[in-house]
């Protein structure tokens, strides 16, 4: 099985005053994980109206490229370089379903999402085994055929259709903000 992207999900607390700064700052940052291997991207989402909590995303292909991320010296340095930006900073690693999409898209949008993945490998699967299957109890029906899907959903349809669907998922930010 491929290794699972990882997304390294960053808030921190910045003075109003300092903004700007802040912003300059975090392009740098954001420039040198682009230099780095299985760097995917990253995203930074401005606090709400009167808010000071950043929200900052990077994606990396797996678990050996972010941890190389988190351990260079260069990134050492560069965070050394914007400690009197930031006033508190909270950090968390996320994979898996919610690790698929950067920014999780509305709950309607990933449940779409995953019955479109869902009902045609179903379908198929019933097409197939349907008649074979039949022949066992209800209990026994669906205990073969979960455990047939779901390993098949999770570690390669889901992903291949989020995949796809990743534009309508979390469509791109305007021209204006993308190089935020």
């Amino acid at each position: 099985m491929p290794a699972e992207p990882l997304t390294f999900l960053l808030s921190r607390r910045v003075d109003a005053a300092h903004h700007d700064e802040f912003l300059r700052w975090m392009r740098t940052g954001e420039a040198l994980a682009a230099t780095r291997p299985g760097f995917l991207g990253a995203g930074l989402f401005s606090p709400p109206a009167g808010g000071d909590a950043w929200q900052i995303v990077f994606r990396f292909a797996d678990e050996a490229s972010l941890a190389a991320w988190l351990h260079d010296p260069e990134r050492g340095a560069w965070l050394a370089g914007g400690t009197h930006l930031v006033q508190a900073s909270e950090a968390q690693c996320a994979r898996g379903l919610d690790g698929w999409f950067a920014a999780p898209p509305p709950r309607w949008k990933q449940t779409i999402a995953v019955w479109l993945a869902f009902f045609p490998v179903s379908l198929a699967l019933n097409g197939v085994l349907g008649d074979w299957l039949s022949q066992f109890p209800l209990l026994w029906r669906v205990l073969i055929s979960t455990l047939m899907l779901t390993p098949l959903m999770v570690g390669v349809v889901i992903p291949f259709v989020s995949r796809k669907l990743r534009r309508w998922l979390a469509p791109p930010l305007p021209a204006s903000l993308a190089g935020r």
